[in-house]
């Protein structure tokens, strides 16, 4: 079951599996629901949406913390995690940077324009919900 609330042009509250979320683009809720599916398939153990703030306590002004979209578990066991995005603003680039900088041991994945480009077609008729 879909509900929607919406907040703003793209921000929007949707259920997904038994869980609601509240999701700041279309191309995020996309990918959280092909995240599902890969679940549902058996592709992944499971997926967290923006679970967990990593904070960089050494820096003292501008970015210091980095919210990534989603974990991911899947069935190989380690955990990582994914950033989509649209278009990489100069803030976005140095939440990154500092992610890689302060958590080596952490994989942060991007999801961007060119992943849509590429699963758009196949995603929309595996997926009845795909905007």
């Amino acid at each position: 079951m879909l509900q929607t609330v919406k907040r703003g042009s793209n921000a929007k509250w949707r259920v997904i599996g038994d869980r609601r979320l509240y999701f700041r683009s279309k191309w995020e809720y996309n990918y959280c629901l092909y995240l599902q599916w890969c679940k549902e398939q058996g592709h992944i153990n499971d997926w967290e949406h923006e679970p967990f703030t990593f904070w960089f306590l050494e820096i003292k002004r501008g970015v210091r913390s980095y919210l990534p979209d989603f974990k991911i578990w899947p069935t190989t066991g380690e955990t990582y995690w994914v950033e989509v995005k649209g278009w990489m603003d100069p803030k976005s680039k140095t939440k990154l940077k500092r992610m890689a900088k302060y958590y080596p041991h952490e994989k942060v994945e991007l999801v961007s324009a060119d992943w849509f480009a590429k699963n758009n077609f196949l995603l929309r008729n595996l997926i009845k919900e795909w905007e």
